[in-house]
């Protein structure tokens, strides 16, 4: 990690010097540990304020939309992916963009490591490649950092940066042996009446505070359709249509578009696992069209193109 920073002070302290951009977003430090803030830095003397480690699982292309600086931006694989995304859908310009790609080894779970140390106050973290060093009030404890990971960082294909200018080291192998879609499967396989009672008790704790959609790097749109009044698509409610209505259709709207990232789900302050609904229309998409989403600038998202020869199986 160590040296991911010392390589993101050099080439932020290049590119604001030789006035290449006009500003680096990256992450900071936070104030308590495990966690790190977006900051925005203009200076070449700020630099050193660039921060990384295992908490940065805060998607920076969410920042990016309509922003008409030049900008160098730090970018994780699922980052880079969005990225792609918002250049093919004219969020932003590519020439507008220094990418500083970030080969990751996923992000870890804070909610998963606080959870461990059962309400004991936490001091400071240490880690390496493989462990998480914490050291809290009358405790030193190490835990593995793979059993730690947030839950779309285990199961990641593309941990490298699909766009870049610049990698901070070199690329890290991709996981080939994950299974992406086994708990998908296994809602596939229940009947009618299991699955409407397994999303109503997913979404019962949803208090509408849309954290998940805010967070989400391709929900830009200036108005979103639970805060359009005219018509008025659904009520403010947290009634359980309501509420359905919102996460269905927020999960169609990101159909072909959704990398993964997780953002989502580490924002919901009721820990509700939303990736299950984007991840089956994830994996209808592969099955139907092959695609997956952002890798390239050639490729525009599935629902952005049509085919004589598309599958229609939803005419059936």
């Amino acid at each position: 990690m160590e040296t991911y920073k010392a390589k993101m002070f050099e080439i932020a302290l290049r590119v604001l010097a030789q006035g290449r951009v006009d500003a680096v977003l990256g992450f900071q430090r936070g104030t308590v540990p495990m966690t790190v803030q977006p900051i925005l830095i203009r200076e070449p003397e700020e630099a050193d304020r660039l921060h990384w480690d295992s908490y940065c699982s805060i998607n920076l292309a969410n920042y990016l939309p309509k922003r008409r600086e030049k900008l160098a931006v730090v970018a994780k694989g699922c980052d880079s992916r969005n990225i792609v995304l918002q250049i093919l859908e004219n969020q932003i310009r590519r020439e507008q963009l220094y990418i500083i790609g970030v080969p990751c080894q996923g992000m870890a779970d804070r909610k998963q490591v606080l959870s461990q140390l059962g309400g004991r106050r936490l001091l400071g973290v240490r880690e390496t490649s493989t462990h998480l060093h914490l050291a809290g009030e009358g405790f030193v404890e190490t835990l593995e950092r793979s059993r730690y990971l947030q839950e779309n960082c285990a199961i990641c294909t593309h941990r490298n940066p699909v766009l870049f200018d610049e990698l901070v080291a070199q690329p890290k192998p991709e996981q080939g042996d994950v299974d992406r879609y086994e708990d998908i499967r296994a809602i596939e396989g229940m009947n009618d009446h299991e699955r409407w009672l397994h999303f109503q008790q997913l979404l019962d704790p949803c208090v509408r505070c849309y954290a998940c959609r805010n967070a989400c790097p391709m929900c830009y749109c200036p108005t979103c359709f639970v805060d359009d009044s005219n018509p008025q698509w659904l009520g403010k409610s947290i009634d359980r249509t309501d509420t359905s209505t919102f996460h269905i259709l927020r999960a169609y709207h990101l159909t072909g578009r959704c990398t993964d990232c997780g953002s989502c789900e580490q924002a919901c302050p009721m820990g509700i696992k939303v990736r299950q609904l984007t991840k089956k229309l994830e994996k209808d998409v592969k099955r139907l069209y092959g695609q997956e989403v952002g890798l390239t600038l050639e490729e525009r998202p599935t629902l952005d193109i049509y085919r004589p020869d598309d599958p229609q199986e939803f005419f059936k």
